[in-house]
């Protein structure tokens, strides 16, 4: 079966098992969740959508976060990645003197 590179919002919603009406509603809360739209105003969704409404459907129907929680969630999920790239960013050197200095921080805290 070949990949398609978009789905209509009732693809979507029977592969996630999410009614469209929820897919729309979360469309208003969720600013990554913003599928294309044809000419024709239907929407179009990419398989990075698909992951998202996936994480969404987790979040709030599994582990009963509120629509607020979630996304509180994905946004501290986002800055932690950011984090990490921005470190791996540094340089050797930079990186070596923030983990001493971490040690440092993590040593002086146990005595306090």
């Amino acid at each position: 079966m070949m990949k398609k590179l978009y789905y209509s919002i009732g693809e979507v919603s029977d592969l996630t098992g999410v009614e469209a009406h929820v897919l729309r509603y979360w469309e208003t809360i969720f600013d990554d969740l913003s599928p294309k739209k044809n000419r024709s105003g239907n929407r179009n969704y990419s398989d990075s959508d698909l992951t998202l409404i996936f994480t969404l459907k987790e979040l709030i129907h599994e582990k009963k976060y509120s629509t607020a929680g979630a996304k509180k969630f994905l946004e501290e999920k986002a800055a932690r990645s950011s984090s990490v790239q921005t470190s791996a960013a540094l340089p050797a050197d930079v990186r070596r003197d923030l983990e001493e200095i971490r040690s440092f921080l993590s040593t002086l805290s146990e005595k306090i």
